[in-house]
């Protein structure tokens, strides 16, 4: 799914707050119909959507956003580094803001619903056939999984179970991250520590622009900076590790994601817009809504995510959802925005997304052993343009589904019972499992129903 929201939106456009102009008031109003009064003299739009910087209107104050309010008092820290939203206002929360080059075209996933979502990107959506579920096996035995030790922080044994103090005893576990690529490119997004080693637990689209060089900056809630080194990060999941040695913030609790319920209150910690510290409250709207992010293949996850509407933002990403006793249920990493939304309108809608913690937590033990993951497959590929199910275009030698008798044509529509009517339904699905699990799939030949029984190869990346 992408990071995006559903609905109309055909309000107009909010005008910047700032300051009169010296003299204003003294010159007559300007005849009935004239526009003088709305234009700036150095001939830039005042609204929203206008995020290139302002006049300095206070010394040594930069506002992060159009509108910002004049702070009475400077606040013990600013952040020095506050990327501008790109033109198309990117759906990820910590897109590497660059400027060029332009957006790529066909980068909008379009999800079959009553009202339609953007809730991620994918480079070449309109491939007639795409490699979703698996374009190669490991051929490895599959590995058992590490136990390192992540989340395992101190109980926070909240008693009031008020927001307060929740955002007390979780701020000084979570971070900032600011990354600058080797291609200069920048983003910023948000993390949490999960051990006492060091190692925060973030999004792989806010670190992706570092992997190939670049650097990794930290900065804790008590304002100290410090250079990270990037662990390993799987584009699958949507998930990377980074560490700091001597890390100043105390490791959070997990708590069980499979065990969260629709309506339960919980609070979202990040750094949306650059303003790191950032506390929203909400409830868990949904489970187990398929998700799709991503910009290119190589790159594109698939997440069974929690929906919340606990407001999260561009660089709230990586950031952790947690209940009202102060444990990590899900790592924000998505929002959704309208469809053919206006330029710079995408921001929080109500509708954000979280990886299941449990999830995370197998993924980021595997991260942190062997510096990747793994992820679970069939063997084969489907088609992404294809409705009502998903219908097989291609079948690896050898793989599960070879094995298990599946070919080209065959239409999946079920997986241990659960309906599925499109590719990323199945795809995500799947993704909810590990390696070396079975799983019962029904799929139709022919116009005829079958069952195969798939034990699942796994996969690195």
């Amino acid at each position: 799914m992408s990071n995006g929201s559903n609905g109309s939106n055909g309000s107009s456009p909010l005008t910047g707050l700032a300051p009169p102009v010296p003299g204003s008031g003294a010159a007559p109003l300007p005849t009935p119909g004239s526009d003088a009064a709305y234009r700036q003299t150095n001939g830039r739009s005042t609204t929203q959507r206008s995020f290139g910087k302002p006049e300095a209107q206070e010394p040594g104050f930069r506002p992060v956003y159009q509108g910002q309010a004049w702070p009475t008092q400077q606040p013990a820290y600013r952040p020095t580094y506050t990327p501008p939203p790109p033109s198309d206002w990117h759906h990820q929360q910590a897109h590497a803001y660059t400027p060029a080059p332009p957006p790529k075209a066909n980068r909008i996933l379009i999800i079959a619903g009553v009202v339609a979502l953007v809730i991620g990107v994918i480079a070449g959506a309109g491939a007639a056939a795409t490699v979703v579920a698996v374009n190669r096996s490991t051929g490895d035995p599959i590995t058992a999984q590490p136990t390192v030790p992540v989340g395992n922080g101190t109980d926070p044994k909240i008693k009031t179970g008020s927001v307060s103090a929740v955002a007390a005893t979780l701020l000084p576990s979570v971070v900032q991250l600011k990354v600058e690529g080797a291609d200069n490119s920048d983003a910023t997004g948000s993390g949490f520590a999960i051990d006492n080693a060091g190692h925060i637990l973030t999004n792989n689209h806010v670190v992706a622009g570092a992997a190939k060089g670049g650097s990794i900056q930290v900065l804790t809630q008590s304002g100290k900076t410090s250079t990270a080194r990037l662990v390993g990060r799987s584009p699958a999941y949507d998930l990377a590790i980074v560490q700091v040695i001597g890390l100043d913030a105390p490791s959070v609790q997990f708590g069980q994601s499979d065990q969260a319920v629709v309506g339960q209150d919980v609070v979202a910690i990040g750094s949306p817009l650059g303003l790191a510290g950032t506390v929203t409250s909400g409830i868990i709207s949904a489970k187990n809504r398929p998700v799709t992010t991503g910009e290119t293949a190589d790159e594109t996850s698939y997440i069974s995510a929690l929906q919340t509407d606990a407001a999260i933002n561009p660089g709230n990403s990586g950031g952790p959802l947690v209940d009202m006793n102060a444990r990590v249920i899900g790592v924000n990493s998505a929002i959704a925005t309208v469809r053919g939304s206006e330029e710079g309108q995408s921001g929080n809608i109500g509708l954000g997304f979280a990886i299941p913690i449990d999830q995370a937590r197998r993924t980021a033990q595997q991260l942190i052993a062997n510096g990747q993951a793994s992820y679970p497959v069939i063997g084969a590929s489907v088609d992404m343009q294809f409705e009502g199910g998903a219908r097989v275009s291609a079948v690896n030698a050898g793989s599960p589904a070879a094995r298990a008798g599946m070919k080209v044509g065959d239409v999946i529509t079920s997986i241990n019972s659960v309906a599925v009517d499109s590719a990323e339904t199945l795809i995500v699905a799947i993704r909810t499992h590990q390696p070396g699990e079975s799983v019962q799939l029904v799929y139709e030949r022919s116009g005829k129903a079958r069952q195969a029984t798939v034990t699942l190869a796994q996969q690195i990346g």
